[in-house]
């Protein structure tokens, strides 16, 4: 099995080694990753200058920086390499849970892999602190990965890894709060600036991503890029259009 690994926190992440360590012992491994930090970069792609690809010395790995986005590590990683079964992105240095998984470049590799025929698993963990321990993480990830891969109708995953993790939890995204607000400031020479940040949410629903980290859980959270909205578009195919209520 080949499987390309990404992410969006940059090629020399210590989160891609250990995730690229963990793959290895599933099959063939490459690393195509950005040559900088695309944190919240979400789904964006670079069509107004040409890329480059470069090989890396990432470890033992067949790796390879590109200076673009997450999604066009992806894009060029399959073409370079003439495909791959698994995509898997991360594992990122913070969350991906709720609303984040709108902006979140880690996401937006994996959502790559899945428009380009491939499945799409993105990692992340908490970082709000202190840099995680990636190699106690390691055995948690084989272990979501060993059932994942026995669900193979499962194309796009968005996995989040508490510090400590008890447990795998199936969740749902959570969606009762966006978690983020602008900040007005002043820099040095008095002018104003502004400052996109996140802020804590809280009170998560049981059955939430967050809410699963939150008690210690490692959430999986089957996606879809299917953006449709099931429930309305029937209701909507079932009631008359207004020209035909007109006739």
């Amino acid at each position: 099995m080949r499987i390309l690994i990404a992410n969006d926190d940059g090629i020399y992440s210590p989160g891609i080694i250990a995730l690229a360590e963990v793959a290895a012992r599933f099959g063939e491994v490459r690393i195509v990753a950005p040559d900088v930090e695309q944190s919240s970069m979400g789904h964006a792609i670079t069509a107004n200058r040409p890329l480059s690809y470069l090989k890396t010395r990432v470890k033992e790995f067949d790796s390879y920086r590109v200076n673009g986005t997450p999604a066009d590590c992806v894009a060029v990683g399959l073409h370079q390499w003439g495909g791959a079964d698994l995509i898997l992105s991360g594992i990122n240095l913070g969350l991906n849970l709720g609303s984040a998984l709108w902006h979140s470049g880690t996401l937006a590799a994996a959502k790559q892999a899945v428009l380009s025929g491939a499945r799409g698993i993105a990692f992340s963990t908490a970082a709000e602190h202190e840099e995680p321990m990636f190699e106690k993480l390691q055995p948690h990830v084989e272990a979501v990965l060993k059932v994942l891969l026995r669900q193979p109708s499962l194309q796009l995953v968005n996995v989040n890894l508490p510090p400590e993790p008890k447990g795998i939890r199936w969740t749902r995204q959570s969606i009762r709060q966006y978690d983020g607000r602008m900040v007005q400031g002043k820099d040095p020479m008095g002018r104003e600036i502004y400052w996109f940040t996140v802020v804590p949410v809280r009170e998560a629903e049981e059955g939430t991503d967050r809410w699963a980290v939150e008690h210690g859980w490692i959430s999986i959270t089957p996606l879809r890029v299917d953006l449709t909205n099931d429930i309305e578009l029937a209701k909507l195919a079932a009631a008359p259009t207004s020209t035909e209520g007109e006739k």
